[in-house]
């Protein structure tokens, strides 16, 4: 080894120490900066982690629940546990349930749902079975037909007329809604 040789590795380890030194002294002049963004971050994904453990063992719940309702809707646990596990799929439960027994009251109360799915459904099908007229987002024509019907019957064919017609021709109901046209209010 030569003389040059040497001077170059005690000049590389100088500079090796040396960035050693300011390394250390960044380190002691914000050493309580860098625990806190360390320690910040394993909050932050500790606690991220927490909360999707506990979102999905909700959902677990309440799947499980919604199923053991399925099988026997008189569980009262099961749909204390659907109701506070997941209040959205327990309001769509209650709405089947009400469909199912013609519950008019559970209706009139899911009609002031602030699910807006719900509370449309829920106000359409109350319309229906209370025999007056409805109206709804979702189902639109089918409110149409249905308003159309009780005019019919309350023997206000051009009315019943004039609402059949607001059905749009790409609609699925048209058929129908030209089959009571026709033999609903040509017939009377």
């Amino acid at each position: 080894m030569t003389i040059d040789d040497v001077k170059k590795e005690l000049s590389s380890d100088e500079k090796m120490l040396a960035s050693a030194f300011k390394a250390e002294k960044i380190y002691k002049k914000h050493k309580l900066k860098i625990f806190a963004v360390v320690g910040i971050t394993i909050a932050y994904f500790g606690g991220t982690a927490i909360m999707e453990s506990i979102a999905q063992s909700k959902k677990e719940n309440a799947n499980s629940a919604y199923l053991t309702l399925a099988k026997d809707a008189k569980n009262s646990e099961a749909l204390d546990t659907l109701k506070s596990n997941n209040p959205a799929l327990f309001e769509l439960y209650s709405y089947q349930e009400a469909l199912k027994n013609k519950d008019t009251a559970s209706l009139k109360k899911l009609s002031t749902s602030s699910n807006e799915i719900i509370s449309d459904l829920a106000n359409y099908h109350l319309a229906v079975l209370e025999k007056r007229p409805a109206d709804s987002i979702l189902n639109n024509e089918l409110a149409r037909v249905h308003n159309a019907a009780l005019l019919i019957n309350e023997g206000k064919t051009e009315e019943a007329q004039e609402e059949l017609e607001l059905i749009s021709e790409e609609s699925p109901v048209k058929n129908i809604s030209k089959m009571i046209s026709h033999y609903g209010i040509k017939g009377s």
